[in-house]
């Protein structure tokens, strides 16, 4: 497995507190029952009156509709609000999942990881997909509590926000913040690139599902006053495959003003698919629908199951993506530099220590009892060297600072800095360039007791403490009284930097601003602390690779 491999199975998988209270300004939202009576309160919003739920101190909006169905004629194109509608609508249970086939099945992870890949949630498949849940503390706040925006991971290709982890009852309760969850087109849905083929008409395919993130947060924008939440205090945030969404959305004109602070965990994306590799996958996904390029119109009419089982056929499902086509995006996310659009947009961005014990323990258990040939032989050909002496070097550099690591220890460390560490590194560097607004670094380094502890602080596991729903993953993080304190000082953090950009409470020690010189990182783990640089020599050691 190379680099470009590992990469796209990393951003695949995910996809699937203490109270700070807000003042409001004493004026209150267009409820039109109790709120503090009503189990059922009912809420006016720009398209309708919605009827929600009140459980265990939370008021929560679920399977709401931000946009129309994108079925039929609305396949490829732009999404457009969700018309009106008479009456209350019910908003209690989650909404459909968008399209998609769980690739995952097709890598024969043994059955004991089976449960760590569970990223849809409950609810039958449709196009009528643009739907989004809030969770809110209270409606009758005046609209001044923060707003956090969740985009689930899973790449661009697979998830959902009905995971029972991204629940965010417990974020809102204890930390008095309005949650956001969004569905949103994916794979071909949301990324058939057509532009070169279809004309107008099919001009921005390629990014449909980012324009439907555009409309879920217009409508953050014009309704979410009335859910006590600040439309003028934004955040979106996401892990793995919502990270990458996160760095695409901060080059996105559209998106401009819609958000103003921005969280990016285990997914730096410097980079979109180009026109060119774009219109290679669609040519291939094309002839799998056996649609020529002068009937596009056909794919109109094909039904939602033959369009999963050539996902399903399709072997670079993994390359769904954003495209450069000019339009939705004019340029890369952060190369060659960070977007001036969103220079005044903080960022807090990281990674966990131990990326791809699950990435590629997973798929290939013998990750975990490697020998130094193996590590040797695997570290060669995911990193693409020719010269024995630069590897002897890295290896060299990396056991030097692990004197008891084994090789697959080895192993795991050098994917893990080449594969999510070094982008995020250089996604930091290329926004702290700018001078116009603070970066914050951090690595999640606790160690989950799961599978007799061989995952260590793999991909994922941090979600559920940034959600403070450590009880809702034991097969992520396991049980026991030590998780819930570790939830505090995380998921406090988080909502510090939703707050005021600023990460720091008092449960913490000071975590500075990241920048070139000290480049302090604060570490997550029972024991928190920030470490200047950690990992210098084999920062330098990676970039050196590949010099002449």
């Amino acid at each position: 497995m190379n680099r470009r491999e590992l990469l796209k199975l990393s951003l695949l998988t995910c996809g699937a507190a203490l109270t700070s209270s807000a003042q409001g300004s004493g004026s209150t939202s267009p409820l039109l029952a109790d709120d503090n009576a009503s189990a059922s309160p009912v809420l006016e919003t720009s398209l309708g009156k919605l009827r929600g739920a009140f459980v265990n101190s939370v008021y929560s909006f679920k399977g709401v509709h931000y946009g129309a169905s994108t079925e039929g004629a609305r396949r490829f194109q732009p999404p457009l609000p969700a018309k009106p509608w008479s009456g209350v609508r019910d908003a209690l249970e989650l909404g459909p999942p968008a399209p998609q086939y769980n690739g995952l099945l097709d890598m024969g992870f043994a059955d004991e990881y089976a449960p760590l890949f569970q990223f849809v949630g409950p609810g039958t498949m449709s196009e009528d997909c643009l739907v989004l849940n809030v969770w809110t503390p209270t409606l009758h706040s005046g609209g001044k509590r923060p707003v956090m925006v969740w985009l689930h991971g899973g790449s661009f290709t697979l998830g959902s926000d009905g995971v029972p982890m991204f629940d965010g009852t417990n974020l809102s309760a204890k930390h008095d913040v309005v949650v956001v969850g969004i569905n949103h087109r994916l794979n071909a849905f949301g990324h058939l690139y057509l532009g070169e083929k279809g004309g107008e008409r099919y001009a921005d395919s390629g990014n449909a599902g980012m324009l439907d993130i555009v409309l879920a947060l217009q409508w953050v924008r014009d309704n979410i006053a009335q859910f006590g939440g600040d439309p003028g205090n934004v955040t979106i945030f996401g892990e793995s495959g919502g990270g990458w969404k996160v760095s695409v959305m901060m080059a996105m004109p559209a998106a401009k003003g819609l958000f103003h602070k921005a969280i990016v965990g285990s997914g730096p994306k410097l980079r979109l698919n180009s026109t060119q590799d774009a219109e290679a996958l669609s040519k291939k996904f094309l002839d799998l629908l056996h649609v020529t390029p002068d009937r596009l119109d056909d794919l109109l009419k094909i039904p939602l199951e033959q369009y999963i089982a050539a996902l399903h056929a399709e072997a670079s499902f993994f390359d769904w993506g954003p495209v450069l086509d000019g339009r939705s995006f004019p340029r890369n996310p952060f190369d060659p530099d960070a977007p001036e659009m969103t220079a005044d947009v903080p960022l807090l961005i990281g990674t966990t220590a131990s990326e791809t014990t699950v990435l590629v323990g997973a798929a290939d258990p013998r990750s975990f009892s490697l020998n130094e040939a193996d590590m040797r032989e695997r570290l060669k050909k995911f990193l693409e060297l020719s010269d024995d002496s630069k590897l002897d070097a890295l290896i060299g550099t990396y056991k030097r600072n692990r004197p008891n690591a084994t090789p697959s220890d080895i192993y795991f460390a050098v994917t893990t800095d080449s594969m999510m560490r070094l982008d995020s590194i250089t996604e930091a560097e290329r926004k702290v360039a700018q001078h116009a607004a603070s970066v914050f670094m951090y690595i999640f380094a606790w160690p989950s007791p799961v599978l007799g502890g061989r995952l260590k602080a793999t991909h994922f596991v941090d979600v559920a403490f940034v959600f403070d729903n450590v009880d809702k993953a034991p097969e992520w993080v396991g049980t026991g009284p030590d998780l819930q304190p570790l939830a505090d000082r995380v998921s406090r953090s988080w909502v510090a930097f939703a707050r005021s950009g600023n990460p720091n409470h008092a449960g913490l020690p000071h975590w500075s601003a990241y920048d070139v010189d000290t480049r302090a990182t604060m570490t997550f783990n029972n024991d928190c602390k920030v470490v200047n640089d950690p990992g210098k020599e084999e920062r330098l050691a990676m970039a050196a690779l590949h010099q002449t």
